[in-house]
Parts: C-alpha cells; sequence; structure tokens
C-alpha cells in the first residue's frame, strides 16, 4: 500500500518535471538554475548576491539543433507578478518548514530529512530513468554535482535538527544569514571582490545573529548552531550552483541532488528508524509536497523579475513561520529574536539592493565592478 502511494505521487508530478524542462531550457541561468531547490529550507533571498557572478557561457546551438528543441517561454518584466509568486511561495515554504517541526515530535530529523528526500526523487525519477524521454543524468560535473547534492542535503538536515529544540521563528530567523556566507564564500569560489557597503551589512547580519542567539547567556541553546550550519551549507549550495550552471542543465542538477540526498539519507536511517504511523507518512509528504510547490512557484517569479527584486519579499516567510509557530505550537518570538530578526533583514535588504546597483553598473561599463560595491 505504502508503495503504490508513493508511486501515486510520482505519476502525479511526472507532468511537474515536463514542465520544469521546458521552464529551463534556453532560459537563463542568472534567475532559474539557483531559484529551484527542492528540499530547501532557506528562502532564495540569497540568491540575490549571484546575479552577476562571472559564469562560462554553454556553447551555441547549432541551428539544426536549435528549431528541433522546446523553448520556454519569453521571460517577461513583470515585477508585481513576480512579487505576488514570491509571496505566494512563502506560505508554501513556511507550511513545510511548520510540518517539519510538528513531525520532528514523533520522528528523528534523520528520518523526517529522508522522507522528504524520498518524495524529491518520485519527483524527479522521470529524469534518471536510462531510455526515458527526460532522461538527464549526463555530466561533466560528476564531482561538483555529488559534493553539491551533500550541500543541499546538509542544509535540510541541519534546519530539520534545529527545529526539534528551537522555536520555528527563531530557528527560521538564523538561517535568513546565508546571504552573509554567501558574500564570504563567493571571494574564494568566484574570485569576487566585496567593496567596504557590503562588508558592513554583512557585519549587521551577524550583529542580528547574536542578538537572536544570545551566546554565554542562559537563554543560549547549543541546537542555535543547526540553523547556522543549515545557512552555511545553503550558501555552499548555491556557490556550487553558479559553478555548474554554465555546465548542466537545471534538471540535471536537480535529478542529481535527489538521488545524492537520497542515498546518503538511505545509508542513514536503518541507524534511526522510528516505525511511522500513517499519520506520520501523511506529513512527511506534506513536508515534500509543500517545499516541491513552494519552490516551483519561486521558479516561475523568476520568470517575471530579477533575484534582487524579488529577495526582500522572501523575507516574509518569517511572518508566515511566526504565526504558524503562534497558533500550532503557541511560541511567541521574544524581543530578542525579533530585534535580531529586523538586523538580518535590513543586512539583507541592503545587500540586495547594492547587488542591484552593481549589476545595473556592470551592464553599463563592461567588466568594470564598483568600489563600493
Amino acid at each position: 500500500m505504502l508503495l503504490r502511494t508513493f508511486a501515486h505521487i510520482g505519476v502525479l508530478f511526472s507532468a511537474l518535471v515536463v514542465a520544469l524542462r521546458l521552464e529551463f531550457c534556453g532560459t537563463s541561468p542568472d534567475s532559474l538554475d539557483i531559484a529551484f531547490e527542492i528540499a530547501v529550507t532557506p528562502p532564495p533571498a540569497a540568491a540575490a548576491r549571484l546575479d552577476s557572478a562571472p559564469l562560462p557561457l554553454p556553447a551555441k546551438k547549432s541551428p539544426a539543433k536549435k528549431s528541433s528543441s522546446r523553448k520556454a517561454p519569453a521571460r517577461a518584466d513583470r515585477p508585481f507578478k513576480g512579487i505576488a509568486l514570491i509571496l505566494l511561495s512563502t506560505v508554501f515554504l513556511g507550511t513545510s518548514d511548520a510540518t517539519s517541526k510538528y513531525l520532528s515530535a514523533t520522528l528523528p530529523s534523520i528520518e523526517i530529512t529522508w522522507i522528504r528526500f524520498l518524495v524529491f526523487t518520485l519527483i524527479m525519477s522521470p529524469a534518471m530513468l536510462p531510455g526515458s524521454p527526460l532522461y538527464a543524468m549526463r555530466t561533466g560535473s560528476v564531482g561538483l554535482q555529488f559534493v553539491r547534492g551533500a550541500t543541499l542535503l546538509g542544509s535540510s538536515l541541519f534546519f530539520i535538527s534545529g527545529l526539534r529544540f528551537l522555536p520555528i521563528a527563531e530557528a527560521s530567523s538564523t538561517s535568513f544569514v546565508s546571504p552573509l556566507f554567501v558574500t564570504a564564500l563567493s571571494i574564494i569560489f568566484l574570485s569576487e571582490k566585496v567593496g567596504l557597503r557590503r562588508w558592513i551589512a554583512t557585519g549587521v547580519g551577524l550583529l542580528g545573529v547574536l542578538i537572536i542567539l544570545r551566546p554565554g547567556t542562559s537563554a543560549f541553546h547549543a541546537a542555535a548552531f543547526f540553523p547556522l550550519v543549515s545557512a552555511l551549507c545553503w550558501a555552499s549550495t548555491l556557490i556550487m550552483t553558479r559553478m555548474i550552471s554554465g555546465r548542466d542543465a537545471a534538471i540535471t542538477t536537480m535529478a542529481y541532488s535527489a538521488i545524492v540526498g537520497f542515498g546518503i539519507m538511505s545509508m542513514m536511517v536503518p541507524f534511526a528508524w522510528v516505525t511511522p504511523t500513517w499519520h506520520d507518512i501523511l506529513f512527511g509528504i506534506l513536508i515534500g509536497v509543500a517545499s516541491t510547490a513552494g519552490q516551483w512557484i519561486v521558479v516561475l517569479a523568476f520568470r517575471y523579475a530579477d533575484a534582487s527584486v524579488l529577495a526582500p519579499f522572501s523575507y516574509t516567510q518569517l511572518l508566515w513561520v511566526s504565526l504558524l509557530g503562534f497558533f500550532i505550537f503557541g511560541e511567541v518570538p521574544d524581543v530578542w529574536t525579533i530585534t535580531g530578526a529586523a538586523f538580518i533583514v535590513a543586512s539583507g535588504l541592503y545587500t540586495a539592493h547594492r547587488e542591484r546597483v552593481r549589476h545595473s553598473q556592470l551592464l553599463t561599463v563592461p567588466g568594470e565592478p564598483s568600489s563600493n560595491a
């Protein structure tokens, strides 16, 4: 019965995978490759930091190949529609987070993450089957794909582990620090130059994290490191996505993310297995479906507006998780969490603003990054 249920889910989402391929073929990697991450808990705000990173361009297709491939719908400049979609996506992503916290009371985080990646793998299965018209496992970056899949898994696993011990608003606020990690990692892996203003914004965000965590006080909980590690893993995932996106199609990257995450979790879950009830299974499926729906809506949003425009609105996810935390778990964010979250959001908003300015300057003077970026 359980296998039959999951099989139906796979069939249900096969059409989604078809649509994904149509969306990604020929579409700019600047937005969509970074935007669509199934199983990701931290929001897409950090994607704004990668809009103008140097990227090797894929080889041009011959006219014959171009004519035979199906093209994605043209990208439209409709920012209000993009903003509306990104706001809607935060509802689904917040629901996924709240459901993960609810399920953590009865199942270990390893098992919850395994169910999540099982749903992900079922959704992506048409892209993994040799002979399928959607087969997309050919890659010239196997090593990067596996490492990226592992960091994406780490982002999900550490965040869910933190939810078991922390209020959902606190965990979510802390995880929004990922753009700050992207700033630092982009220097190492993308050879970017980060100006004084963005370093100041990074410092403000880190101050917000310290306000929330309050290390050295009785309010500090060691589990607070889980969402921090999750944010670092997510930032690493974004950096590697950027490195891979010029070489492999997005559907290839997604397929590897699914199979790597599911494979690793399948080796770990026997050591932490708790037999789930049908109630647990249904909520586990909800986590995967809500995350899938939320990220698919993100894909649509990036068709209508740039990452730097959409990033600020992804912070509304904090509102939804706070409301869900209050109504479901009776959690009320304290003044420290609210203050720290305000610092982190302000830092992210300014980073997105600087990225928009920097992007416009790069378009005006090619190859001449702003010294104040």
